[in-house]
């Protein structure tokens, strides 16, 4: 995980899957040139310090905060990218799927974390998963598992599509207040596709910031 701290100017806003409601269309296909769905959407600059303490340095990319409990174990079984930018939106976009669940563990949609890796749908997006736990009183607990990653760039490098498989076949919902685990059946279900448009912070030290979210539900091409 990056070890990486902010110029003061790119300093982290502290205010800023859950049920798979995405902002785009599930079905969203990517073309076959290098035009990528919302590669023209603009960056919000965080304005606020953000505090990280407590947490150990390997939780704390840019300076934020994105530790999880223990019982909450997202695993990112991909390769990184040899090009330089794919790689660093790659691992921010890891870092949005984890702002999400440590939303949904500190029961807010206002940590420092969806701040510093989302931006206009991706933030829309965010805190709506978030606000559908805290709606049902709920939060997570298990093993989410995230492979077969792809990426490619937009012509003006500013933009980066993610793209990858979701297996939550051993990740649940749990009752905040009863602590009891909700399974259900194993079933196509528990598959999903995502593509997350990551884009580049101009001001900050290579940070990307989730800016749309598609999600194809049922994926069988991830089983």
């Amino acid at each position: 995980m990056k070890r990486r701290t902010l110029p003061v100017a790119a300093a982290l806003a502290a205010t800023a899957a859950l049920l798979l409601t995405a902002c785009g269309s599930g079905d969203d296909k990517a073309s076959d040139n290098d035009k990528i769905a919302g590669a023209d959407q603009g960056t919000k600059t965080p304005t606020a310090s953000a505090s990280a303490a407590g947490a150990p340095a390997e939780d704390k990319p840019d300076g934020v905060d994105v530790s999880l409990p223990k019982d909450v174990n997202l695993v990112f079984d991909w390769d990184k990218p040899k090009d330089k930018n794919q790689a660093a939106a790659m691992e921010d976009a890891a870092n949005y799927v984890r702002a999400i669940y440590r939303g949904v563990d500190k029961r807010t949609t206002k940590d420092a974390a969806l701040a510093a890796y989302s931006t206009g749908d991706g933030l829309k997006y965010a805190k709506t998963q978030i606000d559908v736990r805290l709606k049902g009183g709920w939060t997570a607990t298990g093993t989410r598992r995230h492979y077969q990653a792809t990426t490619r760039s937009a012509s003006n490098g500013n933009s980066v599509e993610v793209g990858f498989c979701v297996d939550s076949s051993k990740f649940y919902s749990k009752e905040v207040k009863t602590g009891k685990v909700l399974k259900g059946t194993p079933s196509i279900t528990d598959f999903d596709y995502f593509k997350i448009i990551m884009v580049k912070l101009p001001t900050g030290d290579d940070l990307w910031q989730a800016s749309k979210v598609y999600v194809e539900a049922k994926a069988a091409k991830c089983q």
